[in-house]
């Protein structure tokens, strides 16, 4: 079976962590402070804080920017559950706004209907590793007031145009979110970080993640803090993988380049293609189906590509369609038509750092013959 996504761990990863076990430093230590230095550096921001995982990122970060139970924030309908959840979380509403075609992103064109009095923030994703338009929407954001949370979970590294220079994603909002799962492009197994330029959010994070302690006297506290810390272990292979961060760019730029000159003559394919004034990462090779497509084909041919050996994932569901939500009386009646027809059509190949160009053949030749026993 070739997976979806395997990592590739690097050499200093291995030292690091092995200098943890040895030194006994396994929960604190050097490794947390080294990883936040280097990744803010990597990013471009003042500040990095690390955390246990990407969806306690996002939570922090609605949290520092004092959203409470009344308030809402924008977000898109096609992305993972941790999105809508961290605003839950805090008591405030997620409100939805539907996709572009293009890349699956908010469309900026839907957001300002939807903002009302109650609107404190608006949450952009980076799906798949491809940039949201992130000019037109700082753009609503600085008209309206609202703050800007980038969720860059799976967009390490990428970039868009911002005036005349470029920045990383992560650092062109008020507050970056990221993950370091263990199929991102730097991991530490699991884990996140916390990414702003404003030192009273930094500060504020940095209280939440760690149970929100009285900074005069310990175990005393003011208010309800998280216990989201990342353990030093976690930041040591983190460390090795940033370090490495640049290299493994390159090589999501190769299978990306590979997959494209391969796939573009199955018409029944729409590939994914890097927009105007962004850089993507390519995180994961996310393609549509188009001439057959719809969700009961789509995972037929998934089911077939499993046969001859090859895994994929589907695209996420859909948030006005997540019973979770539901249930809390959310989304009632709502409609995304562009999120819930990309939703269907949608599926990503093996993309992982550790992918030969073997493999990448492989999977090409499993495509096309699936495709047209599928057609057939």
């Amino acid at each position: 079976m070739i997976p979806v996504n395997e990592p590739l761990i690097s050499k200093a990863s291995k030292k690091y962590v092995l200098d943890c076990l040895e030194s006994g430093w396994v929960a604190s230590g050097k490794y947390i402070e080294e990883f936040e230095k280097g990744f803010a550096n990597f990013i471009g921001t003042n500040y990095a804080l690390t955390t246990s995982n990407g969806t306690a990122a996002l939570h922090l970060a609605v949290a520092a920017l004092g959203v409470k139970i009344g308030d809402e924030v924008i977000v898109p309908d096609l992305t993972l559950i941790s999105t809508a959840l961290a605003v839950v979380y805090m008591g405030a509403t997620p409100v939805l706004v539907d996709v572009e075609a293009s890349t699956g992103n908010i469309d900026p064109d839907k957001i300002e209907e939807k903002i009302t009095k109650n609107t404190k923030a608006i949450m952009v994703v980076h799906l798949y590793g491809q940039p949201a338009e992130m000019n037109p929407i700082l753009k609503i954001a600085r008209k309206h007031k609202l703050a800007v949370i980038e969720d860059a979970a799976e967009a390490h590294g990428a970039e868009v145009k911002i005036n005349a220079g470029w920045k990383k994603v992560g650092s062109i909002g008020d507050v970056g979110c990221f993950s370091f799962y263990g199929n991102k492009i730097v991991t530490s197994g699991e884990g996140g970080m916390v990414t702003t330029n404003d030192e009273k959010i930094y500060q504020k994070v940095k209280s939440l993640r760690d149970l929100a302690h009285d900074p005069k006297k310990r175990f005393f506290h003011k208010e309800i803090g998280f216990s989201y810390r990342m353990s030093n272990l976690q930041a040591a292979l983190g460390l090795g993988q940033l370090e490495e961060a640049e290299k493994y760019l390159a090589k999501k730029r190769w299978m990306a380049k590979l997959y494209e000159q391969r796939l573009s003559t199955i018409e029944e394919l729409e590939l994914p293609f890097e927009q105007p004034g962004t850089k993507s990462v390519w995180w994961m090779y996310a393609v549509r189906l188009q001439a057959i497509g719809n969700r009961l084909q789509r995972d037929k041919l998934l089911q077939i590509l499993k046969q001859k050996g090859v895994d994929t994932r589907e695209f996420f569901v859909p948030l006005h369609l997540q019973p979770a939500l539901l249930k809390l009386g959310l989304f009632k009646g709502e409609k995304y038509p562009m999120s819930l027809d990309l939703s269907k059509r949608g599926f990503y190949i093996p993309s992982g750092l550790a992918i030969t160009e073997k493999q990448i053949n492989e999977v090409v030749k499993a495509l096309k013959e699936s495709i047209y026993s599928l057609s057939s």
